[in-house]
């Protein structure tokens, strides 16, 4: 397939980001005039219109857009409340009809509800609208400079773009907006059977100079890929993870790390923190807002503060408290999301330069990946997983041969607490490249990490 193909799809007509907030505000107001009295209702919007290039040996093998908005419609009266989303066609008067006839159907189901003892919604008005326009090309222009730098190599990837959207609305009279036009692109040089190179460009900006760069370094590693692999026996190694490689860690620890209910029913594989446990004073890591691409607002309607301490200087700080779980717990809602999972993970860097690394390492393994991870023993923290791709043997400060595939299994408090020795001194900046429902409006920040040992059981 050509990039025609791309470019005959981008002809299409979508809407753009101001045209769903259009839509979404003008639903909205009809639910507000549908109101009786004594009701309230809440109303969570979701929406985007991406382009999607699926590459394989450096050729175009699909194209396609996906143009898709929907609307979560919740209807409250005293403590009772239900919810209706439906997925919307575009059309102005049929969606605005279909949502109010959502919201009559919820009205007849209400009365056969029990109260519900944890309901709490926001007791204040904080509209907000905040819009990040991307400086993109057409996807076939960025295609086309994709696969000159490409070469002749065998490259694997997806290319996702254009605008996501999330927006809040409720019958006090709240209204908040977010919009983000940006791309990712995930793709991996291949040598042959699983001898690769992974990598990924993302952001809010394309760059042509950025693609080459990226695609240079990941030549560079490829060609240390093709030579002679070495097997290492179990055992511990000094070890650089990469950021791509710490943002697995990171992302494992998503899974109720910080959660305010996981903390409070001791469910939290950092539940340990909470009597005194704790890191190295190096590790500084909070739900950070300002920097990321998750909106300032939640599905509820409670605002998020710019910040959100969660690790300072190696001692547990704070955590994320939906709603819910402010109302059960006794504790404060601080924006977060209903699974209390960071949306906007960053975690602080530290005084080593990425480009010594290496140098620093002396002799061990440098780690570009880690898949497959989960945890082997939740209560202690302690993660299994398994490295991938660019893996290295590296001997004073030089890279020897690739390594082949290890297991690792060893704990948080370990990993981050003695055996951390540095932190590279440039987090990066990590976009989910996740597109299962629909894009995902999230990010990790995090840095390079030199680990004294870790421990390899495969």
């Amino acid at each position: 397939m050509s990039t025609q193909a791309i470019t005959d799809a981008s002809a299409l007509s979508i809407p753009s980001a101001d045209a769903f907030e259009a839509h979404f505000r003008a639903i909205a107001d009809a639910l507000q005039r549908a109101l009786a009295g004594g009701e309230r209702f809440t109303a969570w919007y979701e929406a985007e219109a991406s382009d999607f290039v699926r590459l394989n040996r450096a050729k175009v093998r699909q194209a396609g857009r996906v143009t898709q908005q929907s609307i979560a419609v919740r209807l409250v009266r005293g403590a009772r409340h239900a919810q209706h989303t439906l997925t919307l066609s575009g059309d102005l008067a049929s969606d605005a009809s279909h949502a109010v006839e959502a919201l009559a159907g919820l009205r007849s189901a209400l009365p056969d509800l029990a109260d519900d003892p944890h309901l709490l919604l926001p007791d204040t008005v904080a509209s907000s609208r905040h819009v990040v326009d991307g400086a993109l090309p057409s996807s076939a222009e960025a295609i086309e400079e994709v696969l000159d730098a490409a070469g002749g190599d065998d490259l694997v990837g997806i290319y996702a773009a254009g605008p996501v959207a999330r927006g809040f609305a409720n019958s006090e009279g709240q209204r908040n907006w977010h919009a983000v036009t940006a791309y990712n692109f995930d793709f991996s040089l291949h040598h042959r059977a699983d001898k690769a190179v992974k990598s990924m460009l993302a952001g809010f900006a394309w760059s042509a100079d950025d693609l080459r760069a990226r695609m240079h370094e990941a030549r560079e590693q490829l060609a240390l890929v093709t030579r002679a692999p070495r097997t290492l026996e179990p055992g511990r190694y000094r070890a650089w993870l990469a950021p791509s490689a710490m943002e697995e860690i990171a992302s494992l620890l998503r899974w109720g790390g910080f959660s305010g209910r996981a903390l409070a029913t001791r469910q939290s594989p950092l539940a340990r923190m909470r009597e005194g446990q704790r890191v190295s004073p190096m590790v500084t890591i909070a739900e950070d807002y300002a920097t990321g691409v998750a909106p300032a607002f939640q599905q509820d309607g409670f605002t998020r503060p710019e910040r959100i301490p969660l690790i300072e200087a190696g001692a547990l700080a704070g955590s994320l408290v939906s709603p819910r779980t402010a109302r059960e717990f006794d504790l404060t809602a601080n924006g977060a999301n209903a699974w209390e999972a960071p949306e906007a993970l960053s975690m602080a860097g530290g005084k080593l330069p990425a480009s010594a690394a290496l140098e620093a390492l002396g002799t061990g393994l440098a780690i570009g990946n880690l898949w497959y991870m989960n945890y082997s023993d939740r209560v202690a923290c302690r993660m299994t997983g398994m490295t991938r791709f660019a893996t290295f043997w590296v001997e004073d400060g030089r890279i020897v041969a690739p390594v082949n595939v290890l297991r690792f299994d060893d704990t948080l408090f370990r990993m981050l607490g003695d055996n951390l020795e540095a932190l590279s001194a440039e987090p990066e900046l990590i976009l989910s490249p996740e597109s299962y429902y629909s894009r995902r409006l999230a990010s990790v920040r995090v840095p390079g990490a030199l680990l004294s040992e870790l421990a390899f059981t495969l």
